[in-house]
């Protein structure tokens, strides 16, 4: 059974760092691109940053230059670390695998990614 678990969310003030991770287990992912979304409140759910399977990162445009994601292929883990938090980080962070291994690029829909953590909440305060 495959399961993935976040960790490392909490309330930071404006300005401050999270570093969020998120292991997969019960399969190992080394050929699938991982990511991070979040969804805050009424809003849909969005793609914050991807990596892919050879390494190949992509960002959202409203978190380019602050967040930076990594992963471990050995530990079937992928990190995000998100720094100069603002208010409108605010949201519940889920990791995901994309469904199809050795993509060729990155897919933002979370509609490709089939298996999901239960998510991590992330609160920034101004």
């Amino acid at each position: 059974q495959v399961q993935l678990v976040e960790s490392g969310g909490g309330l930071v003030q404006a300005g401050g760092s999270l570093r969020l991770t998120c292991t997969a287990s019960g399969r190992t992912f080394s050929n699938n691109a991982m990511g991070w979304f979040r969804q805050a409140p009424g809003k849909e759910r969005e793609c914050v940053a991807l990596i892919s399977w050879n390494s190949i990162s992509y960002y959202a445009d409203s978190v380019k230059g602050r967040f930076t994601i990594a992963r471990d292929k050995a530990m079937n883990t992928v990190f995000l670390q998100m720094n100069s938090l603002k208010p409108e980080d605010t949201a519940v962070y889920f990791c995901a695998v994309d469904q199809q291994p050795l993509r060729m690029g990155l897919t933002s829909r979370p509609g490709d990614y089939s298996y999901w953590g239960q998510g991590t909440q992330v609160t920034v305060s101004s």
